[in-house]
């Protein structure tokens, strides 16, 4: 959180956290492309020739008043691949919650532990634990036939019984549900 007394304005980042294709940047592409335009910023989006998320996506919103000053909030998605490992760890400095997206496929299952592993590493490395520090897990490409139950997922996963979304960010079911618990549990925090 960072408060911009000229501006009367309280920045909050959110980053979202997830393996490689798992839907992070088709969360925030979602969340931009049906926002009002009035309360959104551009989305900016480095990507490789592959189309994979390279740096991050960025999307701010301003929501209300918190006693007297606007809240802003900056989007970011980290890249998904391993070998982006300092990437991810300079994007999560600073961060006021985290949305960790879970690829549903059962395939998927050891690059969902690898990355939610990886995000506590990195968390440590910012002086934050996951158990003391506000993320939400979503659960993403539930509308795929082989996908695991939610029952497996929260039993492999959510270990520490964090609030969680089923998703289909592609068509937008759960997207903003994820974001809006995001905001209010930094809110609820502060």
């Amino acid at each position: 959180m960072h408060i911009d007394y000229f501006r009367k304005e309280i920045q909050f980042k959110i980053v979202y956290y997830g393996p490689g294709l798992g839907g992070k940047t088709t969360n925030l592409e979602y969340l931009h492309a049906n926002l009002n335009p009035d309360i959104r910023g551009e989305l900016v989006s480095l990507k490789t020739k592959d189309e994979r998320t390279l740096y991050f996506d960025f999307l701010q919103l301003k929501l209300g008043k918190i006693k007297n000053k606007i809240p802003r909030f900056h989007l970011y998605t980290i890249p998904g691949q391993i070998h982006y490992s300092y990437s991810r760890q300079i994007i999560l400095r600073g961060a006021d919650a985290v949305v960790f997206v879970a690829d549903s496929q059962p395939v998927r299952m050891d690059e969902n532990l690898e990355t939610l592993a990886d995000l506590e590493k990195k968390l440590i490395l910012h002086k934050y634990s996951l158990d003391n520090f506000p993320w939400v897990l979503q659960y993403n490409k539930r509308d795929l036939a082989d996908s695991m139950s939610i029952e497996t997922m929260q039993s492999k996963l959510n270990f520490l019984n964090v609030p969680y979304h089923q998703a289909v960010a592609v068509n937008g079911k759960g997207v903003f549900e994820t974001l809006r618990t995001a905001i209010e549990l930094l809110i609820n925090k502060i």
